[in-house]
């Protein structure tokens, strides 16, 4: 705490039995030892409410960049999201479109009747080679 070398403590002592007296000095130096170590004890105090204080504001930090980036991350995540329905939807749409045209495309725009002419016709011939033709 002082920078005082051991010479000058022997100096202070020296005084202090002249001064004080040797009935009174150990009495007051444990005072003084005591008193000394409250400083020290307070001086720890402190530093390390000082260093609590710190940490805490430190964490602060800490916890609001963090919900910033979580909130960031939930923006992107629900903007990806809507892009990727709206995809589907699309997607959705334009296969509905195909089958819907394709299904125009199957129905027969008039009813097939059969003809007598159709119903008298002989089956047609095979066209297979090792099957034989008929004639009529």
């Amino acid at each position: 705490m002082f920078d005082i070398s051991f010479s000058e403590m022997i100096i202070i002592a020296i005084v202090a039995l002249v001064v004080i007296g040797p009935e009174r000095l150990p009495k007051v130096a444990r005072t003084a030892g005591h008193l000394l170590g409250r400083l020290q004890r307070y001086v720890n105090d402190v530093k390390s409410d000082i260093n609590r204080e710190m940490q805490l504001e430190e964490l602060k930090k800490l916890q609001s960049e963090l919900q910033e980036s979580a909130r960031n991350v939930e923006q992107s995540l629900s903007s990806e999201m809507q892009a990727a329905r709206q995809a589907v939807n699309q997607t959705e749409q334009a296969l509905r479109d195909d089958l819907k045209s394709a299904a125009a495309l199957e129905q027969p725009t008039a009813p097939a009747t059969p003809s007598t002419a159709t119903s008298n016709a002989l089956p047609p011939a095979s066209t297979d080679p090792g099957q034989p033709t008929r004639a009529l």
